[in-house]
């Protein structure tokens, strides 16, 4: 079970400091769980240096596909080794609809990083036109595609329609995706959109639920913490 929360363009290193030290006094008395943060770049290294010594990972929301380079605004997962950092999200729906990212560069991206020895959280993901279109499994199969079966790879099943949306895919619904895509490729899936404290149990109970991808509630010590603990408690 991995509890990983993605903070987004949320928290200065000041306030990442903060959170981690709560955090880590928080979740002293948990186990049975994996747990994870992903701050900014600019809160990377505060993280590490507050979290160093717990069993709570630090990872980057992105990492390019080259070593180094002229590619200005890009981080790269040597950078990243170097930091301490242990993992980098790639192909997060808001990367895909803002940035351009399309599967090839998400499976690029991917594949360095695990190569660098990181550990991957790949999201893959339908949007509401898509799934009212009965393409659910198309597109999730086009998305897998790109991504090699790996040791260290985990992906994350985030429906576009339920990201910063409010709106979540019922129990039933994740179960479904999360076992089609488990028929691809035998490697742990999260879910992820829209995840609460009030939900999370129920979601993190599906069996083929390996865990959550959390955004907004990762953002305050006492919801992360509740998400994190009813994982720990299945």
């Amino acid at each position: 079970m991995l509890i990983a929360g993605n903070w987004k363009m949320f928290k200065t290193a000041t306030e990442s400091r903060e959170f981690c030290r709560e955090l880590r006094e928080s979740l002293d008395d948990v186990d049975g769980v994996d747990i994870a943060v992903c701050p900014p770049y600019t809160g990377l290294a505060a993280a590490v240096e507050t979290l160093s010594g717990t069993e709570i990972a630090v990872a980057a929301q992105n990492v390019h596909w080259e070593p180094e380079g002229p590619y200005t605004g890009e981080i790269s997962a040597p950078l990243l080794v170097e930091l301490g950092v242990y993992g980098a999200i790639v192909g997060h729906s808001e990367r895909r609809q803002y940035f351009g990212e399309t599967d090839e560069t998400v499976g690029r991206r991917a594949a360095a990083a695990l190569e660098a020895g990181l550990w991957v959280i790949a999201c893959v993901g339908e949007s509401e036109e898509e799934r009212e279109r009965g393409e659910t499994e198309d597109v999730l199969r086009r998305q897998l595609v790109a991504l090699g079966s790996h040791d260290d790879l985990v992906i994350a099943y985030e429906p576009v329609w339920a990201i910063g949306t409010g709106k979540t895919a019922t129990p039933e619904v994740a179960q479904e995706a999360h076992a089609f895509i488990k028929a691809i490729l035998d490697v742990p899936v999260l879910y992820g959109g829209s995840v609460k404290p009030d939900n999370a149990a129920e979601l993190l109970a599906q069996s083929d639920v390996d865990g959550a991808l959390v955004g907004g509630a990762s953002l305050e010590v006492d919801s992360f913490v509740a998400i994190c603990r009813a994982g720990a408690s299945l």
